[in-house]
């Protein structure tokens, strides 16, 4: 029997999205795709903003977005889709100061959603989420760890909260020795299931540098069974690495922002893994979305070609093939070979 398990890109909660949520249901952020969240066995998503109506803009360097959404509505949003884990190690946690990290982190911790990331100090920051996904006939062991590259002044240290922020790069003695740490850490726990969700890289950007593909590389071989980016705001292309996927950019899943119509940064997809009851990944598929009123849907017919076809386009250099089944792309991850039909 497999499980699924799925993962997101950015979710952020704040500005238009929060007012437009004091005007309609809990779960209205979650458009049509409820359903769909809810059947899952387990959920993760990057957490774009901080859960507080306190704090004050973060002005000690120039930041010209800040991200707060208030927790009254949003944790139980996160409750009704089903959210298990949350990302924080993201450029957004600490836009209204310490004060509005720790309601998150309360938050989070009150409603029983693991998270990874962030905290009072670096070593809070790097301790892994450990979660269980499943039910009664069948439950699987999950650790994540969260780690960032941006924005510097939010880092944590061993006096001050913020971020897991590490450098991207395997040639990096001091990144090599953190992140190896923090994965330790994470076996620790006993997973069945071991994922690294990474903040990584600028905005709008399509492709991902030679850097985080050698260092997707060596996670996959130091342990991790998928690698969930995400920070461009668009998705990017998906490489399988000794049977494992790197979704090197999830895109954008709900939020505000203005769409670039050439990237479409409105459109993304949900991507859902099978794992087997003992933790060996099967299956990737990926359902396409888009945003619309401040809320995630299933795209429409349109849209999914879109991405579905630019999909293809990004993950085609990595010698990545996928199967379709109706609006949904398939990417076996076991020995099978897809047939490529469209």
């Amino acid at each position: 029997m497999s499980l699924r398990i799925g993962f997101t890109g950015d979710v952020m909660l704040g500005r238009l999205v929060d007012d437009r949520q004091h005007d309609r249901s809990v779960d209205a952020v979650w458009g049509n795709t409820l359903e769909r969240l809810r059947g899952l066995d387990g959920l993760v998503s990057n957490l774009e903003c901080v859960l507080s109506t306190r704090g004050r803009e973060w002005t000690r360097t120039h930041r010209p977005f800040h991200f707060r959404a208030d927790p009254d509505w949003a944790v139980p949003a996160l409750e009704r889709a089903g959210v298990d884990a949350c990302a924080l190690a993201n450029n957004h946690v600490l836009d209204y100061e310490a004060a509005a990290l720790r309601d998150t982190l309360a938050a989070l911790d009150e409603a029983g959603i693991a998270r990874a990331g962030a905290g009072e100090t670096i070593d809070e920051a790097l301790e892994p989420a450990a979660f269980t996904i499943g039910g009664s006939d069948t439950e699987l062991d999950v650790a994540m760890i969260s780690l960032t590259d941006n924005t510097p002044e939010y880092a944590a240290d061993e006096n001050s909260p913020g971020t897991a922020r590490v450098e991207f790069d395997v040639e990096t003695t001091e990144t090599r020795q953190r992140v190896a740490a923090a994965l330790e850490r994470a076996r620790g726990t006993d997973p069945d299931l071991l994922v690294a969700s990474l903040h990584w890289g600028p905005n709008m950007v399509t492709e991902p540098p030679e850097s985080f593909r050698e260092f997707g590389r060596w996670l996959v071989e130091h342990g991790v069974d998928i690698v969930h980016g995400h920070s461009a705001h668009v998705f990017q292309g998906i490489e399988i690495h000794d049977g494992s996927p790197i979704v090197y950019d999830a895109g954008d899943f709900v939020d505000d922002y203005a769409v670039d119509d050439d990237l479409r940064n409105d459109r993304s997809f949900l991507f859902v893994l099978a794992v087997t009851a003992d933790g060996r990944p099967t299956e990737l598929r990926l359902h396409p979305t888009q945003i619309d009123d401040y809320a995630v849907h299933e795209a429409r017919p349109g849209a999914a070609a879109w991405s579905r076809d630019r999909m293809r386009e990004l993950s085609e250099p990595f010698g990545t093939e996928f199967d379709r089944d109706g609006e949904t792309l398939v990417l076996p991850l076991d020995d099978g070979e897809p047939d490529g039909n469209d």
